[in-house]
């Protein structure tokens, strides 16, 4: 097997980098405006980018590119012209959505009925984040669980080297500390905790259902014996 075929998207670092994003971003939505989180929203964009792609060894295509940078770009428009923070909830779905555009290619095309089931996936994982500070509450706890998880988002047989394991571990205990060391702001019904852990609940849903999404030019290799 060539060892290029064993390179896989650091899927799970990238949920926790949006964890960690969302603990941080979403309680200064009721203090200043868009324009002034647009800077850390960028960085946190950038760095899932670098978690998805930078692992697999090569540089993503042109329509990798803009079909990951494209969305962000568009709600970030959205956010400064006051027509909602959108693309907060789209941080929700990157990694996932990141996931799929990585495994597009000629012989590995990125169907429409996916992005659907993305798009529903993403729709589902923003009421799980909105309603855990009200009645979906125990979903909080989901953000102790980013230490311990014990799978590989990206590949399910996938052996994690030193340094992604290093890179696992610490963000996900940053994402707990942040969690339960920011204050709660002043007047706002929900607390850093519960937006960790709609975020942390939310991101690994949808990055868990992309995973299972099969590689159909891996699955034509299988069939083919070239692949054991």
């Amino acid at each position: 097997m060539n060892p290029a075929d064993t390179r896989h998207p650091w899927t799970f670092a990238a949920v926790c980098v949006m964890v960690i994003t969302a603990t941080l971003l979403v309680p200064g939505l009721t203090q200043m405006p868009a324009i002034q989180l647009l800077p850390g929203y960028v960085a946190a964009y950038l760095l899932i980018g670098v978690c998805i792609f930078g692992p697999i060894g090569r540089m993503p295509s042109l329509r990798q590119s803009l079909a990951f940078l494209l969305p962000g770009v568009l709600l970030v428009v959205l956010a400064l012209l006051d027509l909602g923070f959108w693309c907060g909830a789209w941080l929700l779905g990157l990694p996932a959505w990141g996931l799929l555009l990585s495994r597009w290619a000629p012989e590995n095309k990125l169907l429409v009925v996916q992005v659907l089931k993305f798009l529903a996936m993403l729709v589902l994982g923003l009421v799980i984040f909105t309603f855990t500070g009200f009645i979906l509450g125990f979903f909080s706890l989901a953000v102790f669980l980013l230490p311990f998880v014990p799978i590989r988002l990206a590949h399910p047989d996938f052996r994690a080297h030193r340094l992604q394991t290093g890179v696992e571990v610490l963000l996900s205990v940053a994402a707990v500390v942040l969690a339960l060391l920011l204050p709660t702001p002043e007047g706002s019904w929900t607390s850093p905790l519960t937006h960790a852990g709609g975020a942390a609940a939310a991101g690994l849903m949808i990055a868990f259902w992309a995973r299972g999404i099969p590689r159909r030019s891996a699955r034509r290799r299988l069939n083919d014996g070239a692949m054991l």
